[in-house]
């Protein structure tokens, strides 16, 4: 109650840090100090380095909705010789995710456009049987023009007499783009093409946005060379997913069974690398809570380390720091417990020293108290040495919530609604709560 009715009395302390003990002897301090960036800028990368690795990490085992394990104790800064184990983990552990990732995400684009060609060739199957009912009108027109539904080889001489051969393009377009890719081949080729199109029944996957999307099955038919480049420019301008279009019926009945056997290959293969994918998420999450708090202890203790100045030799960290009195013997306690750790020959030490500079004001609070204090913090922080009038708060402050709100049924709801902060103040959502209303 002392230190709730006026601040704690303080002194300034000189530390005297071993450079191979310093780590240790500030992760046994207060690693939650302000960022700066002097001699440890490399130590200091390196940990920004980590934070982006565990950032990927969190997000891919939150994008594969596996949970994350909160520890109810914080772990402990690691030790010097342990950071460089925590390091090589985890640039280990981003390659292989990356890897598998990557062969991940290309097994999916190969099943996918084999599953656009399977569609394809099912649909253009109906193309080639209803254009089968205009050959009649095809060979009226052009002597001997061979069926589409033979091989364009089976008339040879009609070929080279007419000077060009049929061919086909068979693809996918955009159910947005299909009316445009029509008008486009008609004005193109000056209507020496037949175009057949027809929407597929199911949405497939765009590749470049990863979003189903309605697509377009077409077939153009058409002879020449001139046309074929003409074709094949359009359908590249529009982003069409092109593929091979079988010239027999036997062609394309090899071709389909060989998609079915291809097909089913990839998707067993990518059903082992997902299950694969997310047993070293799993075994990942185990450790990510540990590593995010280490990696950020690290950091603060290497901007502490920033803050202090080296002595003549460079051999030697010293700082200076306001301490409560109350306090000192801690003090020297971490500092002998930090040098033990690092096993320096020499421990660190600290010596407090006289000033005339005004101390800052240290108010201890509990989980009870912090509330009231922040209220009259808000307004300003009292001087050293000044009265605190939080101690006062406590009693006024309800009281004067009472008087503007002096009815039983608002009485009740707060009540209850403390109530419900207390028995669940241990809840995980409220702990990551950012205090905001």
């Amino acid at each position: 109650m002392g230190s709730l009715f006026r601040g704690e009395p303080m002194c300034l302390a000189q530390l005297f840090l071993q450079s191979g003990s310093a780590y240790e002897c500030l992760s046994e301090l207060n690693p939650n100090v302000s960022v700066f960036q002097r001699k440890f800028v490399n130590e200091v990368k390196k940990c920004e380095e980590m934070e982006r690795v565990l950032g990927y990490l969190v997000q891919e085992i939150k994008k594969a909705d596996i949970p994350l394990p909160e520890g109810d104790v914080a772990p402990p800064a690691p030790l010097l010789k342990h950071i460089l184990e925590i390091q090589e983990q985890l640039q280990k552990l981003e390659t292989e995710l990356r890897e598998i990732t990557r062969n991940k995400e290309k097994l999916k684009r190969n099943l996918l456009e084999l599953t656009e060609y399977t569609c394809i060739l099912e649909v253009t199957q109906r193309f080639v049987r209803r254009t089968a009912e205009y050959e009649s009108q095809l060979h009226a027109n052009y002597e001997e023009f061979p069926s589409v539904e033979n091989e364009p080889s089976a008339d040879n001489n009609c070929m080279h007499r007419l000077g060009a051969k049929l061919g086909f393009v068979s693809g996918l377009v955009h159910v947005a783009k299909v009316k445009a890719f029509e008008k486009m081949l008609w004005r193109a080729c000056k209507g020496y093409t037949i175009l057949n199109y027809e929407e597929l029944d199911e949405c497939l996957e765009d590749p470049d946005t990863g979003e189903n999307t309605k697509w377009f099955v077409f077939l153009v038919s058409y002879w020449g060379e001139q046309i074929d480049q003409k074709v094949k420019k359009i359908c590249d301008c529009y982003h069409c997913h092109v593929y091979p279009y079988p010239s027999s019926t036997e062609e394309r009945k090899a071709v389909v069974d060989g998609l079915d056997v291809r097909i089913q290959e990839l998707r067993t293969v990518l059903h082992k690398t997902e299950d694969y994918l997310r047993q070293v998420l799993c075994k990942a999450s185990e450790s990510i809570y540990t590593w995010v708090i280490q990696v950020k202890k690290m950091k603060a203790i290497y901007h502490v380390l920033n803050l202090c100045s080296f002595d003549v030799t460079n051999k030697c960290l010293i700082a200076e720091v306001w301490c409560p009195v109350a306090d000192l013997q801690n003090l020297r306690h971490a500092l002998e417990e930090g040098s033990r750790k690092s096993g320096a020959t020499v421990s660190s030490f600290m010596n407090t020293i006289p000033t005339t500079q005004p101390p800052p004001t240290l108010i201890r609070t509990n989980k009870f108290t912090s509330g009231f204090q922040n209220i009259v913090d808000a307004y300003g922080v009292g001087t050293y040495g000044e009265v605190n009038p939080a101690l006062y708060t406590i009693i006024t402050f309800p009281f004067l919530f009472a008087v503007m709100f002096g009815d039983f049924g608002h009485g009740l709801l707060m009540f209850i609604f403390a109530l419900l902060m207390i028995l669940y103040e241990n809840h995980p959502r409220l702990k990551r709560s950012q205090d905001e209303v």
